[in-house]
């Protein structure tokens, strides 16, 4: 791989970074629940509130990475580490779209709705956009590729082991935090968890020859 390809390649990330966390800002300002990976983190954001929403995913995101190198020990590849500076700058993004969607009505279930599913939509398209860049991944899907390697399973089903079991975790945060009530994951993260994976093969069925003929 050439640098100008190299940089193109790490560009289009960074792009991929913006439109996933205003992805996940749209799924919030509808107040349904946001996609599983950020549930953990945005039921924390509610109860302990002098951290944005942002920095509690980065905070997930850098507990993630701790836990990757806890798993692979020696195998942990030092390039791996750049997931730091781009967590930061997803938990930016994050918030930055949270800025800018504030002003978007979502009083009425039918917008909340609305909400949620645009930024599954948006939140597809960068995903998809990371996956072409095929330059690193993001903490959440090291983290399930770390345990896959590990427990030798298919990292399909463990990607699925991991999204359930980080719900649960976030309902389980939510019933302790609020007293038996239920915040933040709701029905919006269901959605998301159906929908996001079928998105993003539309996007990469659109998406991927003319992207890469740019980045060549």
């Amino acid at each position: 791989m050439t640098k100008s390809e190299t940089a193109k390649r790490y560009l289009l990330f960074i792009v991929c970074l913006f439109f996933m966390g205003l992805g996940v800002a749209l799924t919030k300002h509808g107040e349904l629940g946001v996609s599983p990976i950020s549930s953990v983190a945005n039921v924390v954001s509610l109860k302990f509130t002098f951290f944005s929403f942002g920095t509690w995913l980065t905070i997930s995101n850098c507990v993630l990475l701790l836990g990757q190198i806890l798993l692979l020990r020696k195998n942990f590849k030092p390039m791996q580490l750049l997931q730091i500076p781009l967590s930061f700058l997803f938990g930016y993004f994050t918030d930055f779209g949270l800025w800018l969607v504030r002003g978007i009505p979502n009083d009425t279930y039918t917008v909340q709705l609305l909400l949620v599913l645009g930024g599954i939509i948006v939140l597809g398209f960068g995903i998809t956009l990371g996956v072409i860049a095929d330059v690193i991944l993001n903490s959440g899907e090291a983290f399930v590729k770390a345990l896959a390697d590990i427990t030798k399973k298919d990292f399909g089903n463990m990607k699925i082991v991991f999204d359930v079991s980080w719900v649960l975790l976030s309902i389980v945060l939510s019933l302790v935090f609020f007293k038996g009530q239920l915040y933040g994951t709701r029905e919006g993260t269901v959605i998301s968890a159906l929908l996001v994976g079928i998105t993003v093969k539309l996007f990469r069925r659109l998406l991927q020859k003319p992207l890469n003929k740019i980045l060549k």
